[in-house]
């Protein structure tokens, strides 16, 4: 166990870590890293004639190693005819051919766009009777065996920490073999799979003893998302509640992680513990807050010995008594506390957020989802177009996939009977609606929808994204659909990030010309919804930085409906009172559609309106707690600086 390393590329004292892990800035930098060590391993083998055993993974983490992959055979000649392949699992029951199929994933990622010849390409075989599994695991670990073992395992890690399949509670020397996917497992899949019901329930899997027999194992990890998963498996103690954890005892195994999935690591998000630091204003601000909560006290109750007993004392040594550093910070906190987003009108605004003039702004509120303005930062949505503002809001996406089928049949058959009602004949109507209904009727699970079904839905939800920006005070000029070409592919699957995504995102910019933008600033997924759409913005902005009105431009970022900023990260915080988030409830329920149970619900059983208050109000309990002034509820901001 690595008790005392020093990690070259940060410089820090890994001594809370008991696993060797890497962290690069992006998933992009760390996947071609990776791709690089497969290449030379694979050509090692082939200098020695020997084939070269890889053990493959699933998943949305290992995306981009497979794209370098064949970017590698394609452009620099990497051959894969001496690689043999074993897949960790396969969902049971499960067609080949299924959009869901692991077969179909890494023929369409990896196995169609190389030279592996497919009978050395092995995915656990989904078709089997129960009867025949344990036959078949049996005969899948024995060629593992007989070719000498894997000589590089690679592995993603699930939300509970599973590796494989291998769910919480998996021994150490279990064998390849049919599992029950936990829950939390089925909920985080649900969205491939359109919702929970037609989600899987069994799958088979590669054990832990076959991974851990691997000669390396490399572990990918991407996104804020897998940052607490992380830190158990890599520093706290070794238990079958984790399975990843085993991977300490391991005698050749790396956690590859990008920035935000290592967030969480004590040498990351608490560095003064493992290192002497430079205590910048952003470290102190961190540290001192995350004293004060974990000690239940007011920053301005907080001690000398308060700081000497949790490693802090060299901040009393560069700054001074805690006395001096409490009032500091609690001045810091305080100021990000504005009634006015967008900027109060003939104010000093010297310790504010935003800036006093002008005085009226045009103001660009982006939103990935159809609901995420009103979600997110509906207070401030509102607060903005109370205050005079120019607001605008852009819809980055249609959302249609997150639209219920027996939605989109009502929706269609109010479009008969409206015409019927008032005598309007329509049998270009009639003809979608029937085609609708039979599509429908005979949809199977996972099966993308045909376009009609996805235009009626999409229309669904541009109409509660109307209703909300209206009932919000904005009219028609003011509302933009985008319907950004990425996301509409029909599945849950998106395409890259696009010139044409861009280019769109640059005209609305630049045709309106803001003094403020909004963006969702999501990181917990690289591959989502929320961080493509903001990496369109991100991309949008660079192109438009010459521009002059950009120098006026403020871009500031809010998060969606599961998770808040730090609270040593907010620079602007928006309280509510509350009749605010009432009104702001009210507005959420305008979207019909993702009320009542949604398609993608995940873990969370609360409604989108019910987990927004609580994270508002929480919030502002945080506040609270500091020792600043009580509200109902605070919506949080991070400005991005370009």
């Amino acid at each position: 166990m690595l008790k005392s390393k020093i990690d070259k590329a940060t410089g820090f004292e890994k001594r809370f870590e008991n696993i060797n892990t890497v962290v690069f800035e992006n998933s992009s930098d760390a996947s071609k890293a990776v791709a690089q060590e497969i290449a030379a391993l694979i050509q090692s083998k082939q200098k020695e004639n020997q084939p070269c055993i890889l053990g493959l993974a699933t998943g949305s983490s290992p995306k981009g190693l497979y794209a370098e992959l064949v970017r590698l055979h394609k452009e620099e000649g990497l051959s894969f005819k001496n690689v043999i392949s074993f897949n960790l699992d396969e969902y049971y029951p499960m067609e080949p051919n299924s959009i869901n199929s692991y077969v179909r994933f890494m023929k369409e990622l990896l196995f169609d766009h190389v030279d592996i010849l497919p009978e050395n390409a092995h995915v656990p075989d989904g078709l089997l009777t129960k009867e025949q599994i344990a036959d078949y695991c049996h005969e899948y670990e024995a060629k593992i065996e007989a070719l000498g073992g894997i000589d590089l395992q690679i592995l993603g890690i699930g939300g509970n920490g599973h590796i494989g399949f291998n769910e919480s509670g998996s021994l150490q020397n279990s064998k390849t073999r049919l599992v029950a996917l936990d829950h939390i497992t089925r909920v985080a899949a649900s969205k491939d799979f359109f919702g929970l019901n037609n989600t899987p329930r069994t799958a088979i899997t590669l054990g832990v003893k076959k991974i851990m027999e691997a000669k390396r194992v490399i572990l990918l990890a991407w996104g804020e998302g897998k940052a607490n998963i992380v830190k158990r498996s890599v520093e706290d103690e070794v238990t079958n509640r984790v399975p990843a954890s085993f991977l300490q005892e391991h005698d050749d195994a790396v956690f590859i992680l990008d920035k935000e999935a290592s967030s969480k690591l004590t040498r990351i998000n608490k560095p003064w513990l493992v290192e002497k630091i430079e205590w910048t204003d952003k470290l102190t601000r961190k540290a001192v807050l995350g004293l004060a909560l974990d000690l239940k006290k007011p920053i301005l109750k907080l001690t000398d010995a308060d700081y000497i007993e949790n490693g802090m004392s060299d901040l009393l040594a560069d700054s001074g008594p805690a006395y001096d550093t409490n009032i500091k910070i609690f001045n810091k906190l305080q100021n990000t506390i504005t009634g006015w987003p967008g900027g109060k009108p003939n104010a000093d605004d010297t310790n504010r957020p935003e800036r006093a003039e002008p005085a009226k702004k045009r103001v660009l509120i982006f939103s990935p989802h159809p609901d995420d303005d009103i979600i997110s930062m509906g207070g401030t949505f509102m607060r903005l177009q109370e205050q005079g503002h120019e607001v605008h809001v852009a819809y980055q996406t249609s959302g249609n996939i997150a639209v219920a089928d027996d939605e989109a049949l009502r929706f269609a058959r109010f479009v008969i009977d409206y015409n019927e009602k008032f005598g309007i004949k329509s049998a270009e109507a009639d003809n979608i609606y029937k085609k609708a209904e039979s599509f429908l009727q005979n949809k199977k699970n996972s099966e993308i929808d045909i376009p009609e079904v996805r235009y009626i839905k999409g229309l669904i939800r541009k109409g509660e994204a109307r209703a909300t920006s209206h009932f919000v005070g904005l009219t028609d000029d003011q509302i933009h659909f985008m319907e950004l070409p990425f996301y509409e592919t029909g599945t849950i699957e998106k395409k890259p990030i696009g010139p044409e995504d861009i280019q769109l995102t640059v005209d609305l910019i630049e045709k309106i010309k803001p003094h403020q933008i909004y963006a969702a600033g999501d990181l917990a997924d690289p591959h989502g919804t929320h961080k493509v759409c903001l990496d369109a913005i991100f991309e949008a902005v660079k192109v438009l930085k010459p521009k002059s009105f950009m120098d006026d431009c403020w871009l500031w970022l809010y998060r969606g409906a599961w998770q808040e900023w730090g609270i040593d990260e907010v620079e602007m915080a928006v309280p509510m009172s509350p009749d605010q988030v009432l009104a702001k409830r009210h507005g959420i329920f305008k979207h019909q559609s993702q009320k009542d149970g949604v398609v993608f619900q995940g873990t969370d059983a609360r409604e989108f309106w019910q987990r927004a208050e609580d994270r508002n109000s929480e919030t502002a309990a945080l506040y609270q707690q500091l020792g600043l002034a009580t509200y109902a509820a605070m919506e949080a901001f991070v400005r991005w600086h370009y």
